[in-house]
């Protein structure tokens, strides 16, 4: 069965000044996906939206969204995406109907077709109740609901989400991760950036790590964990025990332990298949290192996001 690509670039590269925003980025979105980019700070993550959405030209390589080049053919990639960015882009002066239906006007969908398709968007997103209220009195959950009707209003085959949920209260972010899925159901190709890796485990059917511009690694949620294989983490009765404890994990592992002196943790990524939980508490053991508990278990991608790119943390840059 042939894959249609909904998003697809090849060799992307974007300069600015002495900065390599991109250094030849490749992506594959396939068409009705949820594809989660990730990467730490400065990797490219937000010039890569720019170029795919027209809002920024590519320096070399080429992109086609929605089956359009994204350089020749803007017009026609922009008819077919939608885009919601870091902050929402509503007007805090006009209720919510108005601001959809300015929206609409502006997107040329005139009428009673613009008017029924906000009060539409209204109700799927659960705004129809405040939505003759300013939106300056909408909670942040609210306001990034609004805004993500917006960029839905002309039924986009592909939607940029680029840090949605940022700053959101967990039952926020859980109706914007419910709309997404909604979206994906019904056929919507759906490019997210994030720096909640629990976002993209929750939602993206592939995940693109970039890292120094580039795509660095590639693969479903589940693959790039089998990448790194198993975590190993030990509980220790006393802060004091946790330096021991890394020792232990450090000859066991092979990598590099992480301690939380407040959980009382040492953890490490164990890529050896044949270390087993009995061999850990042995060694543990042998080593005295008083333990309370000790457990292998498959690593989350805030792990894998660490052993493949050796950062500390994952924060969108904020590239023009």
């Amino acid at each position: 069965m042939t894959t249609t690509y909904a998003v697809l670039s090849e060799g992307l590269q974007k300069r600015f000044g002495e900065v390599h925003a991109l250094s030849g980025l490749d992506l594959a979105v396939a068409e009705g996906t949820v594809c989660g980019v990730l990467g730490p700070n400065g990797a490219g993550k937000t010039t890569a939206v720019r170029i795919l959405t027209t809002l920024t030209a590519p320096d070399a390589g080429t992109a086609r969204v929605a089956g359009h080049e994204v350089v020749r053919d803007a017009a026609a990639v922009r008819r077919n995406i939608g885009v919601t960015g870091q902050y929402a882009s509503v007007d805090g002066d006009l209720t919510g109907r108005e601001n959809l239906r300015l929206f609409a006007r502006l997107l040329r969908l005139r009428g009673a077709s613009g008017r029924m398709r906000a009060d539409e968007l209204l109700e799927r997103f659960e705004l129809a109740d405040a939505a003759d209220r300013p939106a300056r009195t909408y909670s942040g959950g609210m306001r990034r609901r609004l805004d993500l009707a917006g960029s839905l209003l002309t039924r986009p085959a592909v939607l940029f989400l680029d840090e949605p949920t940022t700053g959101l209260d967990p039952h926020s972010r859980n109706q914007i991760w419910a709309a997404v899925r909604e979206l994906a159901g019904e056929g919507t190709t759906v490019l997210l950036t994030t720096q909640y890796l629990e976002e993209a485990d929750q939602l993206a059917d592939d995940i693109v790590l970039i890292d120094q511009g580039r795509a660095a690694v590639t693969g479903t949620p589940g693959e790039l964990k089998a990448r790194i294989g198993s975590y190993a983490e030990v509980v220790v009765a006393d802060a004091s025990a946790l330096i021991p404890a890394a020792g232990v994990l450090d000859q066991l592992t092979g990598s590099e332990p992480v301690l939380d002196p407040e959980r009382r943790t040492a953890g490490a990524v164990a890529a050896d298949p044949a270390l087993t939980l009995p061999r850990l508490v042995r060694e543990l053991d042998a080593a005295g290192v008083p333990v309370i508990d000790a457990s292998l278990r498959p690593p989350t991608l805030d792990e894998v996001f660490l052993r493949l790119t050796a950062r500390p943390a994952l924060i969108e840059e904020h590239a023009a």
